[in-house]
Parts: structure tokens; sequence; C-alpha cells
């Protein structure tokens, strides 16, 4: 199966942290990022125009390390259900299947190397700056 184009790159991230102010200070106030979006007390999402930082507070790390995932940028929502198929056509191990979460993003999960969790991302405000379809 042919591999349906680029994405728009590894430009998605999402971290444990188990003190989300520290966190956010780092990332905001020293790093330059803005607050794109903050659901509830204990997330944060962060940009810097063209990319994503989750930040998602946790009790204590317990060995997990603090990576929960990496996302590739999709610029056309249509496309995540073809990079699912396309994947899953490959033999990747699925966690999830594609859907609409609650900011307009479509995603689905998957296994990549050492076990990383992998997120395919449309994500509309970064899109929305870039144009649909642009590869």
């Amino acid at each position: 199966m042919k591999r349906p184009g680029k994405t728009q790159g590894l430009r998605h991230v999402a971290l444990f942290v188990p003190d989300l102010v520290a966190a956010e200070h780092f990332f905001v106030e020293l790093m330059g990022m803005m607050v794109e979006w903050r659901p509830d007390a204990d997330n944060v999402y962060l940009t810097s125009g063209n990319d994503n930082l989750a930040l998602h507070q946790v009790e204590t790390l317990d060995g997990q390390g603090s990576l929960d995932h990496i996302g590739f940028f999709i610029n056309d929502p249509n496309a995540v259900q073809t990079w699912f198929e396309f994947l899953q056509a490959c033999g990747v191990e699925m966690l999830t299947e594609p859907r609409t979460h609650r900011d307009g993003a479509i995603s689905f999960y998957c296994v990549g190397p050492a076990d990383i969790r992998v997120q395919v991302i449309y994500h509309p405000p970064i899109a929305g700056k870039e144009g649909l379809g642009s590869h």
C-alpha cells in the first residue's frame, strides 16, 4: 500500500508532569510559548504558533517517564482515516480508531518503535493557519 503523502511533521508532544504550574512557567515564561487551550485544571496545551505541547498533570511519574506520546500533524481532516488504514495495512499496532476530540481535533493512536505511542492528528488551529491540504 502506498503512503498517503507527507505529514506536516512531528509537531506535537504530550508530557506527564507532576508540577503543572512549574512546567507551564518554564515553557511559557522562559521558552516563549503561548497557552492555546486549557480544558481543565489538570491539562494545558501550549503553542509557538506551528506546534503543540500538551502538559498533563500527574501525581507522580511512577517510573512511567514523562513522555505520553508524540504526534504528527495532518492538515486535511479526511486524511486521518487514510493514514489509519495505511498504517493498519502495514501491520502497525493500532491503539485507537480515529475519533473527534472535544477541541475539534481528529486523531488516532498507534504503537511506534520502542513502544512509543504515536498520534496522527488533524489539529484545527494549526491546520487553519497553514491551509487545508498543504503538503
